[in-house]
């Protein structure tokens, strides 16, 4: 549903890491979250968001993909 390179960020990689790195220390693995592209559910004619059967694929060039299937939460 979205598609955008890396290249338009607002703040490179690089300057978002040294940021961070002024008031926490960040450790292999950690995830840092930059916001979303365009095209998000909320600003869709009509609005679209995800559900459960969904799947949500991150790819980074040559490090590859993260998938995560959405699953419905169940009402108890």
């Amino acid at each position: 549903m979205q598609d955008q390179p890396i290249g338009d960020m607002i703040w490179d990689v690089a300057a978002i890491i040294e940021y961070l790195s002024t008031f926490t220390a960040l450790a292999p693995g950690d995830v840092i979250a930059t916001g979303t592209p365009g095209g998000v559910g909320d600003r869709r004619t009509p609005p679209l968001y995800m559900q459960g059967g969904d799947l949500v694929e991150v790819a980074i060039g040559v490090i590859g993909t993260l998938s995560n299937p959405v699953i419905d939460d169940p009402q108890p």
